[in-house]
């Protein structure tokens, strides 16, 4: 399928390059601009475009403001955004984007979020229109931006085993790897509650599914996930346990 686009940054060299890279590319048929957030909703209000490729960083309404909105379209474009920075990660993936892209963007990397945007329209096809207002995707679709051998790659929340603070970072432990993204343990567990993922200690966050034990050691409990023992504190020692029979006791009279 070919795509319609709307690329939206206020540094005009920035948009410039933007703008070219989206059109060199094959599947784009048209490609919009706009400089600021005001002007792409100029734009969005006579114009259905498939994706909006999106500075976060922008004076006036930002760029995550500006996607909240289009979040909320009867039938919202794919949000592509691309910024320097990746302080925006959490509200990203809280947002269900499409991709995360650092600037400075090369073909081949925008290449790879055409082609995500493309099977999203596709999927979309297939599938009835979400009404105006409509809550964000399911807890298990969420992605994370995280950077990998120098690339921005989309992590599924669901693919999170066990998460580790480390300062004012987090580092998320799937099965065969870690990443360290740039937010607060304590947030995480805040926004991932609804997710199953519980606090064990002040440095650990656990999906309470992958659980595979709760022991008592000499020096205090532990879990065991992927074969990997996690400290478990004495302030969250009783709500886990309350928390693991109750999940025990609805898996059982399901």
């Amino acid at each position: 399928m070919t795509l319609v686009v709307l690329a939206v940054d206020d540094e005009p060299p920035a948009l410039d390059e933007l703008a070219y890279l989206l059109n060199a590319d094959g599947r784009v048929a048209h490609v919009h601009r706009a400089g600021d957030a005001t002007e792409a909703l100029r734009v969005l209000r006579d114009t259905e475009v498939d994706a909006v490729f999106l500075d976060i960083r922008m004076p006036g309404l930002d760029g995550m403001e500006l996607a909240r909105i289009l979040r909320r379209f009867a039938r919202p474009p794919a949000i592509v955004f691309v910024t320097a920075y990746d302080d925006g990660a959490v509200d990203a993936f809280d947002l269900g984007v499409t991709d995360y892209v650092r600037k400075p963007v090369r073909a081949e990397r925008l290449g790879e979020s055409l082609r995500r945007v493309a099977g999203s329209r596709v999927a979309a096809s297939f599938t009835p229109s979400m009404p105006a207002g409509s809550a964000p995707p399911p807890a298990d679709e969420l992605t994370i931006p995280v950077e990998l051998a120098g690339t921005t790659r989309m992590l599924p929340r669901s693919s999170v085993r066990w998460v580790e603070a480390q300062g004012d970072y987090a580092r998320l432990h799937t099965a065969d790897a870690s990443h360290l993204v740039r937010v607060s343990l304590a947030t995480l567990a805040d926004r991932w509650a609804d997710a199953g993922f519980v606090r064990i200690h002040r440095s650990y966050l656990v999906q309470i599914r992958l659980i595979a034990e709760l022991r008592l050691t000499g020096s205090g409990y532990v879990v065991a996930v992927d074969g990997v023992e996690l400290p478990v504190s004495r302030r969250h020692t009783r709500e886990l346990k309350d928390k693991l029979i109750r999940a025990a006791k609805h898996d059982w009279t399901r």
